[in-house]
């Protein structure tokens, strides 16, 4: 039985974690179906919409999963295995997308559901949502990039009240600290978070990829090696038909009509 979906709204592709009985807890078969949605997105798409059915975004790793844990040669437990073997692939894809990357957080999300909503370019949140890193809870560390991108997000401090302490945060407060974009009315979520994802799906693609890789890159480069990156990435962007169209707008005063090309 499916555990996700993917539907397509115009430009956008909107894939949504459909589990809710488990509140979409993940599984290797949900990020199996992840994986492909996304790579099929990034092929017929200009922007991805990520989201959660039912009452959440994601509890997290599914703990029920049947079988025993992963081993190492040594016989010892290694769940560190199933990072190396899926996650992590997949964290660095949503990572590498070549198309823009929203998300909408209808809920809690906690563990690697967290750092799944948190990859996102533009992150909306509804105002019942909250994000979690509950690993420190059940003795294991956080994971699916947490450890990387939320020092960077909020700073090294509010990163380890949030790992060490595991409390939830809430929406509101997760706005105020700058980890997400919008924090909206439960109600208003989809309509504000399509609407966003629209509006990215209709401009040059090709350019707004090249910016979210820019805006990854520039976490790890120094001064000139992003400069460079940032002279690479404009040849390549002049060279698009966009960047006519864009132009011959602006010329025009008028908006631009941008293929993706």
């Amino acid at each position: 039985m499916p555990m996700s979906r993917y539907e397509r709204e115009g430009g956008v592709a909107v894939i949504t974690m459909a589990d809710p009985a488990t509140l979409n807890a993940i599984s290797p078969e949900m990020t199996d179906e992840l994986q492909a949605h996304f790579a099929r997105a990034a092929a017929e798409a200009r922007c991805v919409l990520l989201t959660g059915e039912g009452r959440g975004f994601s509890s997290g790793a599914n703990l029920a999963m049947g079988g025993p844990p992963p081993m190492d040669e040594d016989g010892k437990v290694d769940i560190g295995q199933r990072l190396e073997k899926q996650y992590n692939g997949f964290v660095t894809m949503l990572r590498d997308l070549p198309i823009p990357f929203v998300t909408a957080v209808n809920g809690p999300a906690a563990g690697i559901g967290c750092s799944f909503a948190l990859l996102g370019d533009i992150i909306i949140a509804a105002e019942s949502a909250y994000f979690l890193q509950a690993f420190r809870r059940i003795g294991l560390v956080p994971d699916g990039s947490a450890t990387y991108h939320l020092p960077r997000m909020v700073g090294r401090a509010r990163a380890m009240e949030m790992m060490l302490l595991g409390d939830k945060l809430p929406a509101a407060k997760a706005l105020e600290w700058g980890l997400i974009n919008r924090c909206v009315p439960d109600s208003d979520l989809m309509n504000v978070a399509l609407k966003m994802a629209d509006d990215l799906a209709n401009g040059p693609t090709k350019a707004l990829g090249m910016i979210r890789r820019l805006g990854w890159a520039s976490l790890d480069s120094d001064w000139n090696e992003q400069l460079w990156a940032e002279r690479e990435a404009q040849r390549a962007a002049g060279r698009t038909e966009d960047f006519v169209e864009g132009v011959k707008a602006f010329a025009q005063k008028r908006s631009a009509d941008f293929k993706g090309t």
